[in-house]
């Protein structure tokens, strides 16, 4: 195995466009070191990002945030602004492992690694984030949801690399919210993950919504009949009935260890219900 440790965007993509054999990028490393470890993948390459200072980055854009791919969850967490707004990315990143697992892992990693049950990704994709991706071919922006295809199959070509999240300006009177159910109280993989997104009026009726599920399907689920059971309505307990059941209708999931495909469905409308709770409790602290 070849390790290599490029300082810019330029130098990581005409590595992995170049190798001819397995290559690997290594943000955190916190998948990609077990699965090597335990024979699932053998690289003939490893490209590690850490050091190429565009993908470290927390900055402001266009009233929103861009979060490089390297970011670790514990810098995540040190970023008092980016965790005033957007408490729910926040939250979900930092629900990766351990604390001290959280001071490598990546939400870049978390995606890239293709997992149906990755913690951060609902809520990127009910954030409306974007995933910024460079490659031979330049620069592309793609929604979160458009990058992974199936599990551990990723939309992304050769020689590309994402670069970082772009979080949209977050209005007034919009919350959100990531909650996920396991077995043990930490550090295992999400049996159901639900992430939401709400914006409401002055009233606190809902105008618009986002509701993603995560590990009840190959990929993370866009629900949209789940977001119509709220738009329209506040936080009755009819308008929590229909996103329930919108949720558990969504799902497709497989019976393993941690879970049946029935308790998954269960739990599915159970996070959809207590998510939506408290993103329209912090969307109306957010006049």
């Amino acid at each position: 195995m070849r390790y290599e440790a490029p300082n810019s965007l330029d130098q990581a993509v005409a590595l992995l466009a170049k190798e001819t054999g397995e290559a690997r990028v290594l943000a955190g490393g916190t998948d990609l070191l077990v699965q090597m470890r335990t024979d699932i993948i053998d690289p003939v390459l490893v490209v590690d990002i850490k050091g190429i200072a565009e993908l470290r980055q927390i900055k402001e854009e266009g009233g929103g945030y861009r979060i490089g791919a390297a970011v670790t969850g514990a810098e995540l967490k040190e970023h008092p602004k980016l965790k005033s707004i957007w408490p729910g990315i926040v939250e979900a990143a930092n629900l990766i492992g351990s604390t001290q697992i959280q001071g490598r892992a990546t939400m870049g990693g978390n995606l890239c690694n293709g997992s149906p049950a990755a913690d951060s990704v609902p809520a990127l994709i009910a954030a409306g984030a974007k995933a910024t991706i460079v490659g031979p071919k330049g620069r592309r922006d793609i929604p979160v949801e458009d990058v992974m295809l199936a599990p551990r199959k990723l939309s992304l070509t050769k020689g590309e690399i994402i670069a970082s999240f772009l979080l949209p300006a977050k209005p007034a009177r919009t919350g959100e919210a990531y909650l996920r159910f396991i077995p043990r109280t930490e550090m295992d993989i999400a049996v159901v993950g639900c992430a939401v997104n709400v914006t409401l009026d002055a009233s606190g009726t809902c105008t618009d919504a986002r509701v993603v599920l995560g590990a009840v399907a190959p990929t993370q689920l866009v629900v949209d009949e789940a977001a119509q059971a709220l738009i329209g309505h506040k936080l009755d307990d009819a308008a929590l009935q229909r996103l329930d059941g919108a949720a558990q209708a969504a799902c497709r999931p497989i019976t393993d260890k941690r879970g049946t495909i029935e308790y998954r469905i269960k739990v599915a409308g159970v996070l959809a219900r207590r998510a939506a709770a408290i993103a329209f409790d912090r969307a109306m602290t957010r006049g």
